[in-house]
């Protein structure tokens, strides 16, 4: 059987070693006055092969905390599910709500002290009384800066100018949502790894809307 099975492979690929698949995603959150829009794409890819296509790369790491996943699937998983479960009980002992900054230090310290061992690059955002809105990237490695506009993931090459073109200060909670759907939109367009429907969460001292919009409703327009 092995040797009907390598007789359909040409020489060049018999001769390959087993190695890591390309994977890739976009994600992005945007701060604005009072809440923070978070947005990505729903492709999750193996290589050349689409595993699923309408996966849900924003988790739920506390109430109005959320986090944008991009890298291995299951590295990000099980970061979050420890994210999750170690702010529950931080808010259990103190009583008090978990701050973003604080959700985003405790990420950063678990994919700091894991580098070696995981592909995992993230972006956590939501809504604290402390700070209102904010915004961390997380990228591989375990750096953590916050930002005003953060993107991540392989589509994220692409729109480096969009963004900065449609970004700006004081943005209103509709102008950052369009121009979240717009900038992932485009970069779905451009990045073989990122597509599917683009997922949405605004996050604000009401509380969390979730939105997605279909793959044949994506706002490509100027």
């Amino acid at each position: 059987m092995a040797a009907l099975a390598n007789s359909f492979l040409s020489p060049e690929s018999s001769r390959l070693k087993p190695g890591e698949l390309s994977t890739g995603t976009t994600i992005m959150a945007v701060p604005f006055p009072g809440g923070v829009v978070l947005g990505a794409d729903s492709r999750v890819s193996t290589g050349t092969y689409i595993a699923n296509r309408t996966s849900d790369k924003i988790a739920q790491l506390s109430s109005k905390i959320f986090c944008c996943r991009s890298g291995s699937a299951a590295d990000t998983q099980a970061l979050t599910d420890y994210v999750r479960f170690y702010l529950q009980q931080w808010e259990v002992e103190t009583g008090r709500n978990a701050t973003v900054k604080v959700a985003a230090h405790l990420m950063r310290k678990i994919c700091y002290q894991n580098k070696d061992n995981l592909s995992a690059g993230v972006i956590v955002g939501g809504w604290d009384e402390v700070d209102g809105g904010s915004v961390y990237n997380i990228p591989l490695g375990g750096t953590m800066i916050k930002m005003d506009c953060a993107i991540g993931g392989s589509g994220s090459t692409y729109i480096y100018g969009l963004t900065d073109a449609l970004h700006k200060p004081n943005m209103t909670k509709a102008e950052t949502v369009a121009m979240v759907k717009k900038s992932i939109s485009h970069a779905m367009a451009r990045d073989g790894s990122s597509g599917g429907i683009i997922r949405t969460c605004i996050v604000d001292e009401s509380g969390v809307e979730r939105e997605y919009i279909p793959g044949n409703q994506l706002p490509y327009g100027p």
